[in-house]
């Protein structure tokens, strides 16, 4: 019998990785989710990220990105065993003055799904697609009960993230190029 799995995409990391690394290639997300999986059975695809940010009142900008991300979210949100969680940005000053923009909740979320499933026992591994640290109490919490934490990582990850995973993969060219979305899809 397979190992049940649940999978937890850190969105704005790969983002990231799909820009800064592999040029802003556009990939199938369902076969993303099967080539990590393996001959695993996928409990669920957890994929988390926030909306742009949207001022009061928006600006036409603002508006259109938004749009275009909710139209993208809920894509998401209709394929099979997935499930789009989604967190809030925050738009704080920076000491000069100049508006920056935070993430809030998402990794939380991530967080408290992981453990959840660990500790009821629904999942034998934990696939985790992030490259931060903010991740590694839910990594302990999820070990701790037993579930085998895989990560999926771009050219930098935490070294402590990393270190603290029982496996780890670097996606790379191939690993990309065996899940970018064909013009027929």
């Amino acid at each position: 019998m397979a190992n049940r799995v649940a999978i937890f995409i850190d969105g704005a990391y790969l983002d990231y990785l799909l820009k800064d690394e592999f040029g802003g290639v556009r990939i199938d997300y369902s076969a993303l989710s099967q080539h990590m999986a393996g001959d695993s059975d996928i409990l669920r695809t957890y994929y988390y990220h926030c909306p742009p940010y949207q001022g009061n009142p928006p600006t036409q900008d603002e508006s259109e990105r938004y749009s275009t991300q909710r139209r993208f979210f809920n894509t998401l949100d209709k394929l099979p065993r997935y499930s789009v969680r989604l967190g809030r940005l925050a738009r704080r000053l920076d000491h000069r003055g100049r508006p920056r923009y935070e993430q809030k909740r998402v990794d939380i979320l991530l967080g408290v799904d992981m453990v959840q499933l660990a500790a009821k026992q629904n999942i034998q591994e934990a696939i985790l697609l992030a490259g931060d640290s903010d991740f590694i109490p839910a990594v302990a919490a999820a070990k701790s009960e037993g579930v085998v934490i895989k990560l999926f990582h771009g050219e930098r990850p935490h070294s402590d993230l990393w270190q603290e995973t029982d496996e780890r993969t670097r996606i790379t060219q191939g690993f990309i190029d065996s899940i970018l979305l064909r013009s027929d899809s």
